[in-house]
Formats: C-alpha cells, structure tokens, sequence
C-alpha cells in the first residue's frame, strides 16, 4: 500500500481490502475513542488473541493505527487522518443500501449496531 508508483484507484482499494474485516472495523470503531490496551480491546471485541493479534498487525503495517509498548502493556491508537469519518460515512449509508436490498427494520438495527445480517434459510 506504500508504492509511491500505484496509481491512486489503486491505493484506494488496497486501502478499503484493510478495511474489509469486521475485527478490523470494530478495533477501529473501539479507538475512535482514544488509544486503548490490547487487554482492552480483547475484552470489548471477544476474540481469541491470536486473531486479535493478526488484525492489529494488518492495522499497524497499513498505517492505520499505531503501537506504543509501556513494560509489558501495548496501546493502541488510530495514526491520523479521518479514518473516524470515513466510518461515520459508512454507519450513516449502511442503512440506505440495506433499504435498497430490501432488508428489513431488524437488519438496519443490527447494521447501525453493527452486527452482522442474519441469513434466512432456502
């Protein structure tokens, strides 16, 4: 993603593949808060810490976010930019696309609660 050369389509979609995994989206949702430990990112986000662990390292490796190591403790914050934009952009047309499907009331709840679309069954 750091290829001076790579045209900026290019960019962009290397940039939004980072972005396409809900741990990944929810860490980013969690920091727009502030810088927070693993410890607590674990607690709030319910993974097992390896998996944790490689979506933060795809997180810290773009850029996105970055790591600070006190003793034994590493804290982690958003690196800038408006990646908190950008995800408010995506909350307030998430809704709009889920009418456009037609998914119902109880799928844009959990949308705007972001949690994942139940699927019904053939």
């Amino acid at each position: 993603m750091n290829d001076a050369r790579m045209p900026l389509y290019e960019a962009k979609a290397a940039f939004f593949r980072v972005l396409g995994h809900p741990v990944r989206i929810r860490v980013l949702e969690l920091l727009q808060e502030g810088p927070l430990p693993v410890r607590q990112l674990r607690g709030q986000i319910g993974v097992e810490p390896a998996a944790l662990s490689q979506q933060l390292a795809v997180l810290r490796r773009s850029g996105i976010v970055t790591a600070t190591r006190t003793g034994t403790t590493v804290v982690y914050e958003l690196a800038g930019g408006d990646v908190a934009g950008l995800l408010g952009a995506a909350r307030r047309t998430l809704p709009v696309v889920l009418t456009g499907r037609g998914d119902g009331p109880a799928d844009l709840r959990r949308a705007a609660a972001g949690q994942p679309r139940v699927q019904e069954a053939s």
